[in-house]
């Protein structure tokens, strides 16, 4: 292990010098293959956080894709459906370990943010997994370690140039952390909340049954957040973030930013969506984004005369607003959760038309009557966490 690792530059490239490093002790982490910069390794070591904590939460192997210091997909290794394999791009006849799974779910959540993302994986990454990564647009991975042939499957992309961090999952950080701001050093105790069922023991909603599928589902929501920049609120289902809305200043745009998501994450398996008639060879990006385009408000942009024709084989009829709320309004079983608590039942009231059953927020606000009255109205279960989650 390095006592420090000099990296090109800062954030951008003229904050330099630039290095990482542990005071008083060697760094965690080696570097296997390329170089990775100052915001990989943001993202990496966030993204290591949270995987591991999914893992001891779930007891299921786990995998994160990182952006800007936020995740953009995070899921446990729970098997993918046909249609799932099919959005996905996992062709049937490839057999998926459980961290396969894991990293095709947390990929697959929100590809348009995912497109050149930072990989975080619970378990040594095996073959499987490696062959998922290999065609995607990504900048590196970070695991606790890798098998051989893992590892050249990945040391052969970006013509031999992609980072590979592995992590000592052993590594326990001081219980004090530090940061500099503007020459004015910050320091704090290190968020070492535990979440688990414990912290959804207090129901506040008339409806009180609380799946185990959604007890799982609101917990990965509560670790996703635990490492998203704040305002935040995250939606699951079936193991996995499904919309991830991170940094807003207001609760209400985070609902309404990550429930845009989930919208298009549940969109995207209508049987109109798994039809579209693409053209031979597209790339992946390119058709991530036609589909994008295709089921938002402005459809034209692809289906056009003149247009369509780059992407489809014949014109696709087009998805009406009747047709997507109707197909939207049949998803139920989505758990949400907040990092700070509700201030207004408008916030419920977005949930629900992404097909929220599940709710875990703090409370504490003085409208919580409002909010539990709003959750009643739907049938919803809410449970107060009293944890809030802030991260910067």
């Amino acid at each position: 292990m390095a006592r420090e690792i000099e990296l090109k530059y800062g954030c951008n490239p003229n904050q330099k010098p630039a290095r990482i490093y542990v005071e008083g002790g060697e760094l965690p982490v080696t570097v296997l293959n390329g170089k990775p910069g100052y915001i990989n390794f943001l993202d990496a070591l966030n993204g290591w956080q949270l995987v591991r904590e999914l893992r001891a939460a779930t007891g299921l192997p786990a995998a994160a894709s990182f952006k800007h210091v936020s995740p953009a997909g995070a899921a446990v290794g729970l098997p993918l459906s046909d249609v799932l394999r099919q959005i996905y791009f996992v062709r049937s006849d490839i057999e998926l370990t459980p961290l396969a799974c894991a990293y095709a779910r947390a990929r697959g959540a929100d590809r348009m943010s995912s497109f050149g993302d930072w990989i975080a994986l619970s378990d040594e990454c095996d073959l499987a997994t490696a062959l998922l990564i290999k065609p995607e647009v990504s900048d590196g991975v970070i695991a606790p370690a890798y098998t051989p042939e893992a590892l050249d499957v990945l040391k052969s992309k970006r013509k031999g140039g992609y980072n590979i961090v592995q992590i000592d999952p052993a590594y326990v950080p001081a219980q004090v952390e530090r940061k500099q701001v503007f020459g004015v050093t910050f320091e704090q105790g290190r968020n070492e909340c535990v979440i688990d069922e414990q912290m959804l023991s207090e129901i506040v909603t008339a409806r009180r049954e609380l799946p185990e599928a959604a007890k799982r589902d609101l917990i990965i929501s509560l670790i996703t957040l635990k490492y998203t920049q704040s305002n935040s609120v995250c939606y699951v289902k079936d193991g996995q973030a499904i919309g991830v809305g991170a940094g807003q200043q207001s609760r209400i745009h985070c609902t309404r930013l990550a429930g845009q998501k989930a919208d298009n994450w549940l969109m995207r398996q209508h049987p109109q969506v798994l039809a579209l008639p693409f053209v031979e060879n597209i790339g992946r990006p390119d058709r991530d984004n036609t589909v994008d385009v295709y089921i938002s408000d402005e459809p034209d942009e692809v289906l056009a005369e003149g247009r369509w024709q780059k992407f489809f084989t014949r014109r696709p009829e087009r998805l009406t607003a009747a047709d997507k709320r109707a197909w939207l309004d049949r998803q139920r079983g989505v758990s949400l959760g907040s990092d700070a608590f509700f201030p207004f039942g408008d916030n419920i009231e977005r949930a629900h038309r992404s097909g929220v059953d599940y709710v875990a927020q703090p409370g504490g606000s003085i409208r919580d009557d409002d909010v539990i009255r709003t959750c009643d109205l739907y049938d919803m279960v809410m449970c107060f966490t009293h944890q809030r989650l802030f991260h910067h």
